[in-house]
C-alpha cells in the first residue's frame, strides 16, 4: 500500500479531498484483496475437484466466519457487517465452484 504524508495525519487534520483520496486508496486495496482471495478460492476449487471432494465444507465455512467475527472485534468493526461480507464471498465462491464442475 502506497502512503503519502496525509496518512500520517489524523483524519480530523485532513481536508475532505484528502479523506476521499484515502477512501479511494482503501477501496483499491479492498478490491485487490478480494481478487487475491478469489484466486486462492478458485485454486482450492480445482484441488477439491481433482480429489473428488464436495464443494461445501461446513466446518471450514464456520472457521472462516469465526475468524471474521474475531477480526471484527479486534478492529472494533461491526461483526454482523463483516460476517455478512464474508458470507457473500463464500457463497459467490461456492457458486463459481459448482459452475466449474
Amino acid at each position: 500500500m502506497a502512503h503519502d504524508d496525509t496518512t500520517d495525519r489524523l483524519p480530523d487534520e485532513m481536508t475532505l479531498d484528502e479523506l476521499r483520496a484515502e477512501i479511494e486508496e482503501i477501496d483499491r486495496d479492498l478490491v485487490e484483496l478480494i481478487a487475491r482471495r478469489t484466486y486462492v478460492a478458485d485454486t482450492i476449487a480445482e484441488v477439491k475437484a481433482d480429489q473428488n471432494l464436495p464443494t461445501t465444507d461446513e466446518q471450514q465455512e464456520q472457521a472462516v466466519m469465526d475468524r471474521a467475527g474475531a477480526n471484527a472485534e479486534r478492529f472494533e468493526v461491526d461483526a454482523n457487517l463483516v460476517k455478512a461480507i464474508f458470507r457473500l464471498l463464500i457463497e459467490l465462491n461456492k457458486v463459481e465452484q459448482r459452475e466449474s464442475r
